[in-house]
């Protein structure tokens, strides 16, 4: 029976609830169908561990109570309706680790779903779970068990411990640990360190897993997060720097090492991708998320209650030219409703054409034939009537660029996009040392003869889009006025024919 104290705090509860729900719901800026901590301000929000496993999906991620580092679990059968559960790796007394860092999801050779994570201040850790929902996991007794070495032991000077992913291949289990940003041993750009195991306990250090190459990366970048995985005939190798985001490496594995023939990023300076993580799913694609970092300041957030929102769900693939191709999930077609048909639509030279379309929660797809596109053409999107709020998607041909242009997203004055360092939007003070950079720029060129074809995904304060398959961009964006829905074409230099464009509403999927 429920004591007179424990109904009261029940209530307190009910009414707490009642009253976030209310607060979120009338938010103008809150997603409703890209995935969202519950909660509160998640800073950081690092998609972690990801795992497919007996039918459902499970996104780990980076989440913050009483300021310590933790993950938190949610898991879906669609990657569209998500179930959040209990914090799967908490911190309990005699845990070696005082708070839950970047990792990664294995099976073993026995077949149990296993965590291998940076435990902060002990080292690299493993944990384990034999229950079909993967609700509770067991820490290994051994954690950490990998530990950086201290002066005068094997390894030190040599190798860092910090974030980390693991893998098996044939009778062995390998991990990589990327650089710690500003940590000895120091290095010139990013790299990460190769680590072989028997049993996922004891670990021996191998040696450097790639060489970095100044032509890709700069002096000052690191590799956190990492992500390794097989991909077509090739290797892939994701992880972020700090200061410039989410990228990675496509190469080829052998010899228990990595030899990257390709780099390229899923960031470019003003944008919000950082940490990343992905999974294999049980039809065999290979499925990854970004956090998308907000970019308002640290009191506007505070002031909203809430941040952390993941990029959709993309589906990975390897390009004929050797990067990668970026699509996202077709699940997501399931929450198209109110669809509109415009073939041939033609766009004088230098006009803006309205459309007949107007939301804030939208899927836009089009495509302009070969020889269309021969100068620049775009997009505007959460576009008032008289233009003084809207951003712009742009292709320009002769730049060989794809653009996503918020200069004129927002007439708040508390809109920051740092760079370098996107997730610095939070700290007191963002622009310290960084610009704020209102044009993202990603390189995109149409081959001889192929057509210009655009995914464009609207989400109240989250944009991405998706070019021919290869190319992917995200913002994150903060109209102010109520009537900032419009949609609109624009050609600049020459007339261009849409062949087709689509349109959908998308059914929303968060309940807050």
């Amino acid at each position: 029976m429920m004591t007179e104290d424990s109904v009261r705090r029940l209530g307190h509860l009910v009414e707490h609830a009642r009253e976030l729900r209310e607060r979120y719901q009338a938010d103008p800026h809150r997603p409703r169908y890209h995935f969202l901590a519950p909660e509160g301000i998640c800073y950081p929000f690092d998609p972690q561990g990801c795992i497919y496993w007996r039918g459902r999906y499970h996104l780990f991620y980076a989440v913050q109570a009483e300021e310590v580092g933790l993950w938190g679990h949610a898991s879906s059968t669609d990657l569209l309706h998500w179930r959040h559960h209990p914090i799967p790796l908490g911190i309990g007394p005699g845990d070696p680790e005082e708070q839950v860092y970047a990792g990664g999801a294995l099976l073993t050779r026995e077949g149990t779903p296993a965590m291998i994570y940076h435990g902060v201040n002990a080292g690299t850790c493993i944990a384990t779970s034999d229950d079909a929902g993967l609700l509770r996991w067991r820490k290994h007794p051994a954690n950490p068990v990998l530990r950086v070495p201290g002066p005068g032991a094997p390894g030190h000077g040599r190798y860092h411990v910090w974030d980390t992913c693991g893998w098996v291949h044939g009778d062995a289990y390998y991990s990589i640990s990327g650089n710690k940003p500003d940590t000895p041993p120091r290095t010139e750009g990013d790299v990460a360190y190769l680590f072989r195991s028997s049993d996922l306990v004891h670990w021996e250090y191998l040696h450097p897993f790639y060489v970095s190459e100044r032509r890709w990366t700069d002096a000052d970048e690191d590799c956190s997060c990492p992500d390794f995985f097989p991909l077509g005939d090739r290797h892939v190798l994701m992880f972020i720097s700090h200061t410039r985001g989410t990228q990675y490496y496509v190469g080829r594995y052998t010899g228990e090492r990595f030899h990257p023939e390709r780099h390229a990023r899923l960031n470019w300076a003003g944008g919000p991708s950082f940490a990343q993580e992905s999974l294999l799913d049980g039809s065999g694609r290979r499925i990854f998320w970004a956090w998308l970092c907000e970019s308002r300041t640290r009191d506007a957030q505070l002031r909203a209650g809430w941040a952390g929102v993941m990029s959709l769900p993309r589906v990975l693939s390897l390009a004929s030219d050797g990067t990668l191709g970026i699509a996202p999930a077709a699940e997501l077609r399931r929450l198209r409703l109110n669809p509109r048909r415009y073939d041939r639509v033609r766009v004088a030279a230098g006009a803006c054409l309205p459309l007949e379309v107007h939301g804030d929660c939208l899927e836009l797809a089009l495509e302009v034939g070969p020889g269309e596109a021969e100068s620049e053409f775009g997009v505007l999107v959460r576009r008032s009537p008289d233009g003084a709020e809207q951003t712009e998607i742009a292709f320009d041909p002769a730049a060989q660029v794809l653009r996503i242009d918020t200069s004129r997203s927002s007439l708040s004055r508390e809109i920051v996009q740092p760079w370098p360092q996107p997730s610095a939007s939070f700290l007191p003070d963002p622009l310290a040392g960084r610009a704020d950079v209102r044009v993202q720029e990603a390189p995109f060129a149409l081959r001889p003869g192929e057509s210009l074809e655009l995914r464009i995904f609207l989400d109240r304060s989250v944009l991405e889009v998706f070019a021919n398959g290869l190319q992917c961009m995200a913002q994150r964006i903060y109209p102010t006025r109520d009537d900032s829905t419009g949609i609109a074409l624009f050609g600049r230099g020459r007339a261009v024919t849409v062949r087709r464009l689509r349109t959908w509403d998308l059914a929303a999927t968060n309940p807050w």
